[in-house]
């Protein structure tokens, strides 16, 4: 599905379609959480508890960064 970035007051945003929506079950007022993933962006409804361990997940990654990319390896 191709959107537009379109000027929403001094910011950017993005007008995502009712039938998008829809899928989503999601409504104005909805909020959502983006996921940077290896080849894009994912959007999913914002889950108060998914969120509390992604920046759990963030914080071990900043702390362990060398020992995470020694594993890596």
């Amino acid at each position: 599905m191709k959107l537009k970035i379109t000027t929403i007051g001094n910011s950017a945003g993005v007008i995502l379609p009712k039938e998008l929506l829809a899928r989503l079950r999601l409504e104005k007022g909805d909020e959502l959480f983006a996921l940077e993933i290896p080849d894009g962006i994912r959007l999913t409804a914002f889950d108060p508890e998914l969120a509390a361990q992604m920046e759990v997940a963030e914080g071990v990654m900043r702390k362990r960064r060398t020992l995470l990319h020694k594993l890596a390896q």
